[in-house]
């Protein structure tokens, strides 16, 4: 899953080494960097909106992006995750149990955010809304399936039916809406928050399994991570009075998982290296209000630029949480 989030926030990363180019080293060479990327984003003419008609080269140009980012990244996941492990022959494996479900939402997430991505790309063709739909959900789960053949042949992983089951998810709730109404009225969308422990082992263990750097943790620490359905009210409600981007979202997360299958680690030798089966492994679900910042009215290209990308985040705000284990919590403010 870890490898499919790092496609779906591909444009992120890109936004991130802009920033990173002038370093890290004090608020002022962020707010810097900022600053020269939204200066940078101001100079987008209006022309470079979507084309009235089929725009021939522009066809051109979107297909050739996506065959350069599809065939970039497939190059370096195989540097990064497939070239040291032996190859062998097709073969598959149950996952589904793994880490409570958790990365097949994920994959879900991944899917549908590429559909989007790949459509708005197609759109800007000036192609028509239900042909751009189709092709961008298309090519954005065929990159998916592809990322799974490598997986099939990798010693390390193996085909995942239930991965192609949840792309299939969030691939169809892109596409169906799309071809339904013509907009995203029920939007996939995730957040995270980085869990610390008073236990020292168990701040260690997340260190091993997850990773030290907060970007690290926010790909592979399923504790700290949940995936929203957020719902516009106006899209249902036309008639309503209610704020256009105002929603109302439903989440799912879990807590309590320093393994995937259990809370139990083994050396090469079958050795129990650490055991924390006290720990309750727990489903949380919650309900809270959200934004859909796409329904923010501005003039403003690249400002409608930058709130699509932050679109895929849910909105911090007050947010109640019930566990598997029947445990209510309110949180003021939760990310």
């Amino acid at each position: 899953m870890v490898r499919i989030f790092l496609i779906s926030l591909f444009a992120c990363f890109l936004f991130s080494s802009t920033i990173a180019q002038t370093g890290f080293s004090s608020p002022a060479s962020l707010a810097d960097s900022a600053q020269s990327i939204l200066h940078l984003m101001k100079t987008i003419p209006d022309s470079l909106g979507p084309a009235s008609r089929l725009n021939k080269s522009r066809v051109w140009f979107v297909s050739a992006l996506h065959t350069g980012l599809y065939g970039g990244s497939l190059l370096v996941l195989n540097e990064a995750w497939y070239k040291n492990y032996p190859k062998r022959g097709f073969t598959s494996f149950d996952d589904s149990k793994e880490w409570l479900q958790m990365d097949k939402i994920g994959h879900g997430w991944s899917a549908y955010n590429l559909s989007r991505a790949s459509t708005a790309a197609w759109k800007w063709t000036g192609m028509s809304k239900r042909k751009s739909a189709i092709i961008g959900s298309s090519s954005g789960f065929a990159f998916l399936t592809v990322i799974e053949f490598l997986d099939a042949h990798s010693t390390r992983w193996g085909w995942s039916w239930s991965d192609i089951a949840a792309n299939s998810v969030g691939t169809g709730l892109f596409l169906g809406q799309e071809l339904a109404w013509s907009e995203q009225r029920i939007q996939f969308k995730f957040s995270f928050h980085r869990k610390n422990y008073n236990d020292e082992s168990l701040n260690n263990r997340s260190d091993q399994l997850f990773g030290k750097s907060w970007y690290e943790r926010m790909l592979k620490d399923y504790n700290g991570q949940t995936y929203w359905l957020s719902a516009n009210f106006k899209s249902f409600f036309k008639q309503t009075n209610l704020p256009e981007w105002l929603n109302i979202a439903v989440g799912y997360g879990a807590d309590g998982m320093h393994g995937g299958f259990d809370n139990i680690s083994r050396d090469g030798n079958g050795t129990i290296v650490f055991d924390r089966t006290d720990i309750s492994r727990v489903r949380q679900f919650y309900l809270a209000p959200d934004i859909d910042l796409t329904k923010i009215r501005t003039n403003k290209r690249w400002l409608k630029t930058i709130l699509l990308s932050l679109n895929s985040f849910k909105f911090p705000a007050p947010t109640l949480m019930l566990n598997s284990k029947g445990k209510w919590k309110f949180h003021p403010f939760y990310f």
